[in-house]
């Protein structure tokens, strides 16, 4: 959809005085703590959700879960017609119930701080402001717009991966609120495949003074297994396969019967999924005395850097330029690439174009210093219902 030319500086100026509000919506939404492993906490987050965006004129779902929180949809319609823009969120977090106690949420140094506020309780607060600046300067919606916050992005979506998928598909692009990429803001167009096996070795048991002969030591086929797991690692082609947590035997006088490895697997290429799947399945034990198990996959695609991708990137930098930063510099939009994953490798694997990092600016996601720079939220806004209008 064509723009006129003070279309996106417009929309800054109708965002930049309502930094203070957002400012509270963030505070609100990160009091309700909502880890992905509580049920009724993410549900009541859900329905904190809905509330907000049914009051600027979205059309609430929600989908159901039995095993996960419920995921919220919410659709805004429009005269124009056409295929939705997906935009992607979520809102479950890495952080147990009662965190607040020990990193409360507060304003200091230009930044909000707590427990999700970058990730992305923030992101969530930019969509909701982009699509009322939309609906106030068009007075309705330019386009029809589904937002999707799901509850179980941190643990792997799968409750939540079918709805995600179901709704791209119908799209004409996905926008992903997920945080940017440092605090330039560089914006995500390629991102890795991300999978996890776990490799487990059974042995044989034995007293380790009285019959040492007799044993078949788990631990010790375990670390010769895992030797040839990092052998498959290669840089060049972003393929890393990382044993990050190990577990084996009972008592130091005791062979151990059984030892296991938990292997991060990532990806930057499709075929790199059977690559590891078959080399992963011809491990075969160098103690016969030993069994070798190994399950798992990879559980979400790498997100390519397609014409579509590019495309999505190219339209957004043009419409940053036509905002300046902080101090009156010219805002040149970045892209990065990362070996994280996000709910956009769904999306794009699908062929959907999908443009990722749309959401907060800060530093600290999952750590003890997560915050977000608060001067760059409406900027950020601003561009997110720039090109849900534009595309």
């Amino acid at each position: 959809m064509p723009l006129p030319a003070d279309f996106v500086p417009s929309l800054l100026a109708r965002l930049t005085p309502r930094q203070s509000e957002i400012e509270r919506w963030i505070r609100r939404a990160v009091e309700i703590e909502s880890p992905s492993n509580d049920k009724p906490s993410l549900d009541r987050m859900a329905d904190f959700l809905g509330d907000e965006f049914s009051a600027i004129g979205g059309r609430i779902k929600i989908h159901k879960s039995l095993t996960a929180g419920d995921q919220v949809q919410i659709d805004f319609p429009s005269r124009r017609g056409g295929k939705p823009v997906l935009v992607l969120g979520h809102h479950d977090t890495v952080w147990e119930l009662g965190t607040l106690k020990s990193m409360p949420c507060h304003v200091t140094q230009g930044r909000i701080w707590g427990p999700g506020t970058l990730d992305m309780k923030a992101g969530l607060a930019q969509v909701l402001f982009a699509l009322r600046a939309l609906s106030e300067h068009f007075a309705g919606f330019p386009r029809p717009v589904t937002v999707l916050s799901v509850s179980d992005e941190e643990t792997g979506s799968h409750a939540s991966r079918a709805v995600t998928e179901s709704l791209a598909k119908k799209s004409a692009a996905v926008l992903v609120l997920e945080p940017a990429q440092g605090l330039e803001g560089a914006l995500k167009t390629a991102r890795k495949g991300v999978g996890e096996y776990l490799l487990k070795v059974h042995g044989r048991a034995a007293h380790a003074g009285v019959d040492f002969p007799s044993g078949g030591s788990a631990i010790v086929e375990l670390a010769r297994q895992i030797q040839q797991v990092a052998k498959l690692t290669n840089l060049k082609r972003g393929l890393t396969l990382n044993p990050g947590v190990i577990r084996g035997g009972t008592r130091s006088n005791v062979i151990a019967a059984e030892a296991e490895a938990q292997i991060d697997v990532r990806i930057a290429r499709p075929a790199d999924a059977k690559f590891v799947e078959s080399k992963l399945s011809r491990l075969r034990p160098f103690d016969a005395r030993c069994r070798i198990e190994i399950s798992g996959r990879i559980n979400r695609p790498p997100m390519e850097r397609t014409r579509g991708v590019a495309a999505l990137f190219a339209q957004a930098r043009t419409l940053a330029a036509g905002m300046n930063r902080a101090g009156g510099r010219p805002w040149v939009l970045e892209e990065s690439s990362t070996g994280g994953a996000s709910d956009g490798n769904f999306t794009a694997a699908l062929g959907v174009p999908t443009l990722d990092g749309l959401g907060a600016v800060g530093e600290g996601a999952h750590a003890a210093h997560e915050s977000v720079v608060l001067s760059e939220i409406p900027r950020r806004a601003a561009l997110l219902a720039a090109l849900i209008a534009s595309i």
